[in-house]
């Protein structure tokens, strides 16, 4: 990670903003914590949840970001505490504890978001004033979803957090064909996002491929995420959820951008800010033609710039 730095541009001077990397701070902890969906895009559940007495842990921070999957943050507080170590053990509880989760999520935000967790993408954030290049290189071996992010304060109220490592574990989808629910639908059972890339024809695929292929060159910090139902490409939220509708032959492709701020093309843009969809986003841009893909990169662009 290269040495961000900010300036304040006073007329005809500028003065270097001096930034602080300090051990992590309770008070930013509940900071973060208070304003968990703006930082991160993560819903907030709990704050220091106890794992129980055998487990013996306390998880600094709980959540459920807005793919539906279940997060913890851990906050590094001295150099010599390996807060990636002490996360990887509490993810490992909370992958046998799911039960527990999910009535934690039903009581805070219903039965709907509680059916709709996503178990095959649990995340590990960790925040600390700085990482090792050792730190960078250990998640890189672990196949699991862990984000490292550094902090800086700096005068004025500013506070700066940066994505400098995020490894993406494989994901598989299964139908957990030994539960109750699923074993009375295993023949009704819903395709997934993979199932639908499967079916596609050569030319919605190679639409898919050109469309993936245009976000993740937008920067170094785009993250692919294989999700149930859709594909999510973020940065530190997501900017673009992608479906695949082999039947039509479309994309259907929906972004952060704001539908009163364009112009609409019927057949190609829609508002659906007050309509139910899979994913994240208030726009949706139907892809049917190489020239729609051309059209969409503007309004890929305004999302991913606002993420």
């Amino acid at each position: 990670m290269g040495d961000i730095k900010l300036f304040r541009l006073n007329g005809d001077t500028v003065d270097e903003l001096a930034g602080k990397s300090v051990a992590i701070e309770k008070s930013l902890q509940h900071i973060i914590e208070r304003h968990l969906d703006t930082f991160l895009g993560v819903r907030f559940l709990d704050s220091e949840y106890s794992t129980g007495k055998r487990h013996a842990g306390r998880i600094d921070t709980l959540g459920i970001d807005e793919n539906n999957s279940p997060v913890i943050i851990e906050y590094k507080r001295s150099i010599n505490e390996n807060v990636i170590n002490q996360g990887l053990f509490y993810l490992n509880w909370l992958l046998d504890h799911k039960a527990e989760f999910e009535l934690m999520v039903m009581r805070k935000y219903g039965q709907t978001v509680s059916d709709a967790i996503d178990w095959s993408s649990p995340r590990l954030l960790c925040i600390a004033g700085g990482f090792t290049k050792y730190d960078e290189h250990a998640v890189e071996q672990i196949n699991r979803n862990i984000e490292l992010y550094v902090y800086k304060h700096y005068e004025d109220g500013l506070l700066l957090l940066d994505l400098v490592n995020a490894t993406t574990a494989q994901t598989v989808h299964n139908s957990d064909e030994n539960s109750p629910t699923n074993y009375a639908n295993r023949n009704t059972k819903a395709k997934t996002v993979s199932d639908y890339l499967e079916q596609a024809n050569t030319q919605l695929t190679d639409r898919f491929e050109t469309v993936k292929a245009y976000m993740l060159a937008l920067g170094d910090d785009v993250q692919v995420k294989i999700l149930k139902h859709y594909v999510a490409f973020k940065r530190i939220k997501n900017f673009a959820c992608v479906e695949i509708h082999p039947q039509t032959g479309k994309l259907l492709l929906y972004l952060k951008v704001n539908p009163q701020n364009i112009t609409l093309e019927n057949g190609f843009t829609r508002d659906v800010s007050n309509i139910g969809h899979y994913g994240t986003g208030d726009l949706e841009v139907v892809i049917a033609s190489d020239e729609d893909i051309e059209k969409a990169k503007h309004f890929i662009n305004m999302s991913y710039d606002a993420s």
